[in-house]
Formats: C-alpha cells, structure tokens, sequence
C-alpha cells in the first residue's frame, strides 16, 4: 500500500536496531546476506521516501552512516509485527519457554557457526562489552557506550562461550 517490498522493511528494521559502529551499507548487506548493489538500490529509495538519511563520518569521510528519519522511525512503529515470542511465554511454563530459548539459541549459534556468519547480537551480550569506571565500553574500539547503545545489536558483535557449539 505504501510502495515498499518486504526487504525494504528489512532494512528500516534493522537500522532501527543496529550501533553506531554497524549503520552502514556494507553492515545492511552482510546482516541481510545481500549484494552491496542490492542494498545500494534499497537505500536509495528509502533515501528518496525519506525513511532514511546519510551521514558522513566525521572522523572518516569515506565511510556513510546510516538513519532512519522521523519518518522511517514512525513507519517503523507502525509495521512491527505482534511479538510472538511474549505470546508463546503466556501459553507455556516458564521452564518450557527457558528450555526452548535455549535450544533456539544453541540451534541458531551451530548455524551461524558452520555457515561463518557473525551473530549480530545485542552490545551487553557480547564479549567485549565491560562495565569500567561507572559506564559502558567496547573493549573492541575501546570507546564509552550510552545505556540505549547497549542494547543495540553490532556486527562485531562476539558470543558468550557456548559449550554445546565451542567444544573442539
């Protein structure tokens, strides 16, 4: 209705949801699993719907970060889908629910691992996240973090040890 396929979506989605160090169009493209000339095309009309905007790295002008715009922000709201995971935990025990958490976890982590894909998951779950000195770091690029960062997912992002996927 509103002129957009469903890998538009995609995009303003994760830009919703992704760090400052993972908004750019190669991140898009390796979360995606997309050609960078598909994502190119993709941001280049969401760029002309204003749902998103560029920016220029201050500190690199090589690289472009992207945004989602006020109104990619409200499409955003209004298009996400029913959280079935807060459904599925009001259907079944709290054991039942933890017990197929884990092994969804555990299922998509040996997936990622044979398929070398990275995890793309939430800053305070990753292995370089530290609290130092009363605030959030990044012991990647060794940079402060503000609480919202933290829970926003990043393409270097690293997993906790997992003994069911990182037994040798």
């Amino acid at each position: 209705a509103i002129g957009l396929q469903h890998l538009h979506g995609q995009v303003l989605e994760y830009l919703a949801k992704c760090n400052k160090y993972s908004d750019t169009h190669s991140a898009v493209a390796e979360y995606l699993g997309l050609t960078k000339g598909t994502v190119s095309q993709t941001i280049q009309i969401l760029e002309r719907k204003h749902y998103l905007q560029k920016t220029v790295d201050p500190n690199d002008g090589r690289v472009v970060h992207l945004s989602l715009s006020d109104t990619g922000r409200k499409l955003i709201n209004e298009l996400k889908p029913l959280d079935v995971f807060k459904q599925a935990e009001v259907k079944v025990s709290q054991q039942e629910f933890d017990n197929i958490g884990n092994a969804l976890q555990t299922t998509l982590g040996v997936l990622q691992k044979v398929n070398h894909s990275k995890s793309f998951g939430q800053c305070r779950s990753c292995r370089h996240f530290s609290v130092a000195e009363n605030h959030y770091q990044c012991g990647l690029t060794e940079q402060a973090l503000d609480r919202d960062d933290t829970d926003k997912i990043c393409r270097d992002h690293v997993p906790p040890p997992n003994p069911f996927i990182d037994q040798e």
